[in-house]
C-alpha cells in the first residue's frame, strides 16, 4: 500500500509533491498530525475506516507536521490534528480535533466523484 492510501504511514512530502497530490480531480483529505499527539493517534482507526468507505474515490493522507513544517506552515496549521479537504488544489473544508467516520463522510461525500 502506498503512502497516499495508508492513513497509518506518515507522509514525507516535499511541497511540490504535496501540491501535485492535492491538485488532481480526486478529493484529498489531509490529516496534519504529530507522533506525540494523543488525539492524532485516536484518528488513525477512524481514517482507516473512512478510507475503506471511500475507496478510490478519495485519497486520505497523513502529514507529520514535525517532519513537514513547510507544508504545515503553508496551510497555517497551528494545532493537531487538523484536517483539510482539498479538491483541485483548493481547500474546500478545514476542521480540527477528533471527528467520527460519519462526520467525515458527511463532509467528504458531496465532493466524491
Amino acid at each position: 500500500m502506498d503512502q497516499r492510501s495508508n492513513p497509518q504511514g506518515p507522509m514525507n512530502k516535499r511541497p511540490n509533491t504535496f501540491n501535485t497530490l492535492i491538485g488532481g480531480d480526486t478529493p484529498v483529505l489531509v490529516d496534519f498530525f504529530a507522533e506525540w499527539c494523543g488525539p492524532c493517534k485516536a484518528m488513525a482507526p477512524i481514517l482507516q475506516d473512512l478510507k475503506r468507505q471511500v475507496g478510490d474515490r478519495a485519497v486520505v493522507v497523513k502529514v507529520d507536521v514535525d517532519r513537514n513544517p513547510t507544508v504545515a506552515r503553508a496551510y497555517r496549521v497551528q494545532g493537531v490534528p487538523t484536517l483539510v479537504l482539498f479538491k483541485k488544489g483548493n481547500p474546500v473544508w478545514r476542521g480540527s480535533g477528533v471527528m467520527s467516520t460519519a462526520q467525515l463522510m458527511s463532509i467528504i461525500g458531496p465532493h466524491l466523484n
